[in-house]
């Protein structure tokens, strides 16, 4: 699945003025031939699983709503909210108002205003806890919990956050771990739906919180700016070793993979993994930390047939579209990296129900072992973050036996998930985009709502946060010493 920073960016400029966008471009005409709702309405017509989790008569309602709201509401931020509560009521974890796809003016307008919380943050059981400051030195212990923000409760914040995360089907863990801000991303989605819904007042953020010790303080922090926070992150690498493997002094080694997005330079990650699967002959087993990885290249199959010790089927998931040609008179508004999008469907078979069935070719078939075998105790340290390829890695997991999963429920959802190929959908008037995936991945017999279940579940306390103690790792290593 394509990663949503690698997406593609057009070069096209936006006016901003008095709350609202222009968008210009001089290969369209001045007076765009279809209205940003108009467009909205039938790029969304694209999407395969536009109606996997909501009837056409329920979007109708919702369209309606938003195009209501639309011609009342002119200002930038009040449209992107709009979408963004539209797109995220598809339940599709790649339907969003992309952050990283924003023309400069627009994403200056809505992202870059100086409204962050200073400090780092988890939800567990329903409480903010703090995980460290975040662009101003706020004196907050880690592991507190937080419990005004400007007088509003956090639980209530997050209830009215969580319309505008996007995520698969019922997958609620998805949504709240977006909810998060772990000053990870140089965009957080809660810093930007925080910054437009709750902002704070010119003296910054009024907190009242509980310490680990349960002392209660209050303070008023400064609100932070997207300049402060971005100077406080590591670069991201793009090419080099993008892993981190260690082997402990009881000899279980731990390879923490923060992110499968390979493609951005030449390292040979297939001959580096290889070459620490083969070192595992004299190790007493292999945690593999998968937590904070939403996806990237497919780099699970490839771990996969180190695993398996014989051939396996996965669950197949057929890819459909829902159209055979683009319209002409929409095409302007569509980007995309590769033109035969607009024909995906052309070679479509109808499956019982009408959609297009396509690509057969991409649907899951035997995989075969290669290479060296991994011979001792697996575990794969999952959670809901796990929402592209690294949801597809721990279903086959979970289907093959192949390791153990420890963790929390995936992101994602086994009733299927949409990506492999996108259109980014420039609306002519504001310039605001949204990501639209054009492939929807069905499976072959029916599944449950939901993300890929552990067979350990666990997950760390307000009191772990504190303290610093891993329990998730830590059960990880007890299982592996259990299993030999």
């Amino acid at each position: 699945m394509i990663d949503r920073r690698s997406v593609l960016r057009t070069g096209s400029a936006a006016l901003v003025a008095g709350g609202t966008a222009l968008y210009t471009d001089p290969l369209r005409s001045a007076q765009p031939a279809l209205d940003d709702p108009t467009v909205v309405r039938r790029a969304l017509a694209l999407h395969p699983g536009l109606y996997r989790y909501q009837s056409p008569r329920q979007f109708a309602q919702r369209f309606d709503r938003f195009a209501a709201e639309w011609g009342a509401r002119p200002a930038l931020s009040d449209r992107f909210l709009a979408l963004s509560r539209l797109t995220a009521a598809v339940r599709c974890g790649h339907t969003q108002c992309n952050p990283y796809n924003q023309v400069k003016t627009v994403a200056g307008a809505l992202l870059d205003r100086p409204t962050r919380l200073p400090f780092a943050f988890a939800w567990i059981d329903g409480h903010m806890v703090v995980l460290g400051d975040s662009g101003a030195a706020t004196g907050i212990a880690r592991g507190s919990i937080v419990e005004q923000i400007n007088g509003r409760r956090p639980e209530a914040m997050l209830r009215a956050l969580l319309p505008y995360a996007r995520a698969d089907g019922s997958n609620d863990g998805k949504r709240v771990a977006q909810m998060e801000m772990r000053g990870t991303d140089e965009h957080e989605t809660f810093d930007i739906f925080q910054g437009l819904l709750f902002p704070p007042d010119a003296g910054g953020h009024k907190i009242v919180w509980r310490d680990p010790a349960g002392q209660r303080r209050t303070a008023l922090l400064p609100a932070v700016a997207t300049s402060a926070r971005n100077a406080l992150l590591a670069k991201p690498k793009e090419d080099g070793v993008l892993w981190d493997w260690r082997v402990g002094s009881d000899g279980v080694a731990v390879l923490t993979m923060p992110t499968w997005v390979t493609y951005r330079g030449n390292w040979d990650w297939q001959a580096w993994l290889a070459e620490r699967f083969a070192s595992l002959a004299g190790a007493k087993g292999l945690i593999i930390d998968l937590r904070d990885n939403e996806g990237g290249t497919d780099c699970g199959t490839f771990i996969l047939q180190h695993l398996i010790p014989a051939p396996f089927r996965p669950l197949r998931y057929f890819s459909r579209v829902a159209f055979r040609e683009t319209p002409a008179d929409l095409r302007p508004y569509l980007d995309t990296w590769d033109p035969g999008f607009h024909t995906l469907g052309a070679d479509g078979v109808p499956d019982a129900r009408g959609n297009l069935i396509v690509d057969r070719a991409d649907t899951e078939d035997i995989l075969h072992p290669a290479g060296s075998r991994i011979g001792v105790p697996v575990a794969v340290l999952v959670g809901p973050v796990n929402s592209s390829a690294t949801f597809s890695f721990a279903r086959r997991i979970r289907e093959s036996g192949a390791a153990k999963l420890v963790g929390s429920p995936t992101g994602g959802n086994m009733r299927g998930i949409n990506g492999g190929a996108f259109f980014f959908v420039r609306l002519p008037e504001t310039g605001l985009e949204f990501d639209l995936p054009i492939k929807g991945y069905y499976p072959e017999h029916p599944q449950a709502d939901t993300g890929v279940l552990p067979h350990i579940a666990v997950s760390n306390t307000v009191q772990d946060i504190a303290s610093g103690y891993d329990r998730v790792m830590v059960r990880a290593h007890q299982g592996i010493v259990a299993a030999r």
